[in-house]
C-alpha cells in the first residue's frame, strides 16, 4: 500500500494500542482462536475494550432469553446481505479470516453479485492497532463517488472483542459515505437481527443528512400521496399488494427497509407511517421514531388481519371512519374468498429464523389448517402483540427465542402432518417420516400478504402433506442403515468402542469442573 493521504482529524485519535484489552488477551483473539474461545470470554474482552455501551445497546435492542441465543448461522450474514443487496454500496469486512471466507461463500450461493472487501489482521496488527490504520487506508481507496455513494465497514467478532474503533472513520469520504458496524456472534442473535443494524445504522446517517439540509429525491420521483414505509424483507410482489389496499384510502406504498438504494431511506423517512411488517426492526423502529413517524404492528395477512391493518394505518393517518370501513369490505371479503378456494386440511408445526413465522402461521389457520405450535428465533417485541394474542387465541403455542430443542420436541410430540422449519428440523422430520418444507426458501419466498397471498401457501404445503405415504416407504427403505457415528451400511456391527467414548466424557468433564472453578475465584 502506498503512503496515507490524510483526508481528516482522525489520524490523530490515540489508536497506538488499538485496543485496552491486555496484550496476551488480544494476541489470543487475534491468532484465530478468539473465535472459538466462547460467547462469555468474547464479550468479557469486548467491555474490557471500551465496548460496553454497544453490547448494552444491543442487549436491550435484542434481548435473548429463555436461553443464551437460537442456532443460527452467523449473524453477520445478515447484515451482509443488506449491504450487498443496495446499488453503489461498497462492503468491506474485518475479522478472521476463516470467518470472512464463510460469508463471502455463502453470500454468493445466495445470489450476491459482487465482491466483498477484506481487510486482514494478525496479532501484531490487531494489538498495536494497525488494524483500524489498515481499515482507513482501505475505505480512503475505496471511497469513489462515481462509483459509490456509501462504504459499510462491519467488524466482525475479534475486532470487536478488541475495541477496533470504528467510530473513528470518517462520516465520509470525497462525498461518500462511510458508515462503520459491530456484528459480533457474542452480541446479535441472529442474522435476521443483524439486518436491522445495518439498516438501523444507514437511517440514522440519512436522518441526520435530511436534518442537515435538502436530500435527493427518489429515483422515480416523490408520491402524491402519504406513503407508509415498510419495514422488513418480503417477498417482491407484497409491496404492490399492499399499496392496492392502501389506495382506497388515498395513501399509497413506500419504500421497503432494508432499501436497494441510499435515496430510498430519505422517502422512508419521508412517509407519514411505518409498518414493522418484520416486527424485530427495533434499530430502525428507533429512528423513525426520532423522525416524528408513528409505528403500526403486525401485517395484512388473511382476513382478520387486512381488517385489523386496515384499522390501525386508519387510525395512524387519522381517516374517516367510513373511508376505512369501505376498504375492509373490499379487501376482506376478496381475502376470505381467496382463503376458501385453496383450503388447508392438516395439523402443522411452524418454525423458522426470519422472523415472519407468525404470519405464516396465522395465514395457515385461516386457510383452514391447525396449528399448535409456532417458534421463532427472534424477539418477542410490542409490534408482534397481535399476531400472538390472535394465535393463542386461536390454539396456538407461540414460542420466541426458540431453540432447536424448543421446535424439535414440538415437532416430535406433535407428530404433525406437515412440519416447516430450518433445515436440522426438516432432517429431524424426514427421519421421522413427517413430510417437511424448508421454511426460507420454500416459505417466505412467497407473498403473504392481502387477498394475493391468500391462497399462495396451499399448493405448496398441500403437496406436501400428501407425500406422507412416499415418506413412509423411503423410511421403510433406509431402515437399518444406522445413525450418527454409525451411520451407512455396515457388512457386520461397527466398532464403537465406548471406552474411547467413556475416556473422552471424561476429559470434558475435567475442563468443565476447572472452568466452573475458575469463575468462583
Amino acid at each position: 500500500m502506498t503512503d496515507e493521504v490524510t483526508y481528516d482529524a482522525a489520524h490523530e485519535a490515540e489508536v497506538s494500542t488499538g485496543t485496552s484489552v491486555p496484550a496476551s488477551e488480544a494476541e489470543a483473539l487475534g491468532d484465530g482462536t478468539g473465535c472459538h474461545a466462547g460467547a462469555d470470554k468474547m464479550e468479557a474482552a469486548a467491555r474490557a475494550a471500551g465496548q460496553s455501551e454497544l453490547l448494552d445497546r444491543y442487549a436491550e435492542d435484542y434481548p435473548t432469553g429463555p436461553h443464551d441465543k437460537p442456532q443460527s448461522m452467523c449473524p453477520a450474514f445478515g447484515s451482509l446481505r443488506v449491504g450487498l443487496r443496495m446499488r453503489r454500496v461498497a462492503t468491506v469486512l474485518s475479522g478472521s479470516a476463516c470467518c470472512v471466507y464463510g460469508l463471502t461463500f455463502v453470500s454468493h450461493f445466495y445470489g450476491a453479485r459482487r465482491s466483498v472487501g477484506y481487510v486482514p489482521f494478525n496479532s501484531e496488527t490487531l494489538v498495536t492497532g494497525k488494524l483500524f490504520e489498515d481499515i482507513r487506508e482501505a475505505v480512503h481507496d475505496l471511497a469513489d463517488p462515481d462509483r459509490y455513494d456509501a462504504v459499510v465497514v462491519t467488524n466482525l467478532c475479534v475486532p470487536t472483542a478488541s475495541g477496533v474503533p470504528l467510530r473513528l472513520l470518517p462520516d465520509e469520504i470525497n462525498g461518500v459515505r462511510i458508515v462503520g458496524i459491530d456484528v459480533p456472534g457474542f452480541g446479535i442473535p441472529t442474522h435476521a437481527e443483524a439486518k436491522d443494524v445495518l439498516a438501523g445504522a444507514m437511517l440514522n446517517y440519512a436522518r441526520q443528512e435530511v436534518e442537515a439540509g435538502p436530500v435527493q429525491s427518489p429515483a422515480g420521483g416523490r408520491e402524491d400521496r402519504p406513503t407508509v414505509s415498510l419495514l422488513g424483507e418480503m417477498f417482491p410482489a407484497d409491496p404492490m399488494v399492499i399499496g392496492q389496499m392502501l389506495a382506497p384510502l388515498g395513501l399509497a406504498a413506500g419504500p421497503v427497509v432494508p432499501a436497494r438504494e441510499w435515496r430510498e431511506l430519505y422517502a422512508a423517512l419521508d412517509s407519514g407511517a411505518v409498518a414493522a411488517i418484520h416486527p424485530f426492526y427495533t434499530a430502525s423502529i428507533r429512528e423513525f421514531q426520532a423522525a416524528g413517524r408513528p409505528v403500526v404492528g403486525s401485517a395484512p395477512v388473511g382476513a382478520d388481519g387486512v381488517a385489523q391493518w386496515l384499522s390501525a394505518i386508519g387510525e395512524a393517518f387519522g381517516l374517516a371512519a367510513a373511508k376505512v370501513a369501505a376498504a375492509q369490505n373490499a379487501f376482506v371479503g376478496a381475502t376470505k374468498g381467496a382463503l376458501a378456494a385453496c383450503p388447508i386440511d392438516g395439523t402443522i408445526t411452524v418454525s423458522g429464523y426470519e422472523g415472519s413465522e407468525l404470519l405464516v402461521a396465522r395465514l395457515l389457520i385461516e386457510s383452514g389448517a391447525t396449528v399448535p405450535y409456532v417458534g421463532t428465533a427472534c424477539p418477542k417485541t410490542p409490534w408482534s402483540e397481535w399476531d400472538r394474542d390472535w394465535l393463542e387465541a386461536h390454539g396456538c403455542k407461540v414460542k420466541y427465542r426458540a431453540s432447536l430443542e424448543d421446535d424439535l420436541s414440538a415437532m416430535e410430540g406433535v407428530k404433525p402432518d406437515l412440519a416447516i422449519g430450518t433445515t436440522p428440523v426438516v432432517q429431524r422430520a424426514k427421519e421421522l417420516g413427517i413430510p417437511s418444507l424448508y421454511y426460507t426458501n420454500l416459505i417466505s419466498a412467497r407473498p403473504l400478504m392481502g387477498p394475493a397471498g391468500a391462497g399462495a401457501l396451499a399448493e405448496v404445503v398441500s403437496a406436501a402433506m400428501a407425500n406422507k405415504e412416499r415418506m413412509g416407504r423411503m423410511r421403510a427403505f433406509f431402515e437399518g442403515t444406522g445413525e450418527g457415528d454409525t451411520a451407512g451400511v455396515w457388512e457386520g456391527a461397527p466398532n464403537l468402542r465406548p471406552d474411547f467414548r467413556a475416556q473422552h466424557q471424561k476429559k470434558i468433564d475435567k475442563q468443565e469442573r476447572a472452568r466452573k472453578a475458575a469463575e468462583m475465584i
